[in-house]
């Protein structure tokens, strides 16, 4: 799905050398990165319902050894968000350095995606990142 024409995307933050079109275009980047520590939200507001069939995210982290937490959630109405999947990795630079997710779904009417990313539950300032996310 080409977002461009049909949503809005907000993110708490972004580190202005990896922004966010950088993970939603079909010609790929760097994708997208916070600009500081912490947990990160990623919100995709549809400009009309959209019936969403399938939700692929990838992340990437070759450096540093942490648990990421991430929520992927909808909204029919724009307000209230149902949680799709709650989902833990644990990256190691010398084994598992991505983790992607292609999620099957039937969600008519959707106003909103929102991807809550928290990098590190251990707390230790990990910063938040995403490779890609496709929306269909």
């Amino acid at each position: 799905m080409d977002l461009e024409p049909l949503a809005t995307v907000e993110v708490t933050s972004e580190d202005p050398a990896y922004p966010i079109e950088a993970a939603l275009l079909p010609a790929g980047g760097p994708g997208w990165r916070a600009d500081g520590p912490g947990p990160q939200t990623i919100r995709v507001i549809f400009d009309e319902p959209q019936r969403l069939r399938r939700i692929h995210v990838k992340f990437a982290e070759s450096a540093a050894e942490r648990t990421q937490e991430f929520v992927l959630s909808w909204s029919a109405d724009g307000a209230t968000f149902r949680e799709i999947v709650r989902q833990q990795w644990n990256f190691s630079p010398d084994g598992a350095t991505h983790e992607l997710e292609d999620y099957q779904v039937d969600l008519p009417g959707a106003l909103a995606l929102e991807l809550l990313i928290t990098p590190d539950i251990g707390g230790r300032g990990a910063v938040a990142s995403l490779a890609q996310l496709r929306i269909a």
